[in-house]
C-alpha cells in the first residue's frame, strides 16, 4: 500500500477532514491535500507530526509494517 492512502484512512479512522488536519499541521488544506493523494512526497517533520497525531509509527505510515500500534507487539 502506498504510504499517502495510509496517510489518508488514518484521518478518515479518526473522523478528521482535510482541513482539520491541515490547521493541525499548521499548513493549508490544498498542501495537506497534495500529500494524500501522492502529488508531493510528505516531509520527515511532517511525517514525524502525522505519526504523533495518530499515535502510530513512521514505520506504519509509510508501510513498512502493518502493526499500527508499534507499542503493542
Amino acid at each position: 500500500m502506498a504510504y499517502y492512502r495510509r496517510i489518508r484512512e488514518m484521518r478518515e479512522d479518526h473522523d478528521y477532514t482535510q482541513t482539520q488536519v491541515a490547521e493541525m499541521l499548521g499548513m493549508k488544506q490544498p498542501q495537506y491535500f497534495r500529500y494524500e493523494q501522492g502529488y508531493r512526497d510528505v516531509p520527515t517533520d511532517i511525517l514525524i507530526q502525522l505519526a504523533d497525531l495518530y499515535h502510530t509509527s513512521t514505520d506504519y505510515l509509510l508501510g513498512r509494517t502493518d502493526n499500527p500500534n508499534p507499542y503493542n507487539k
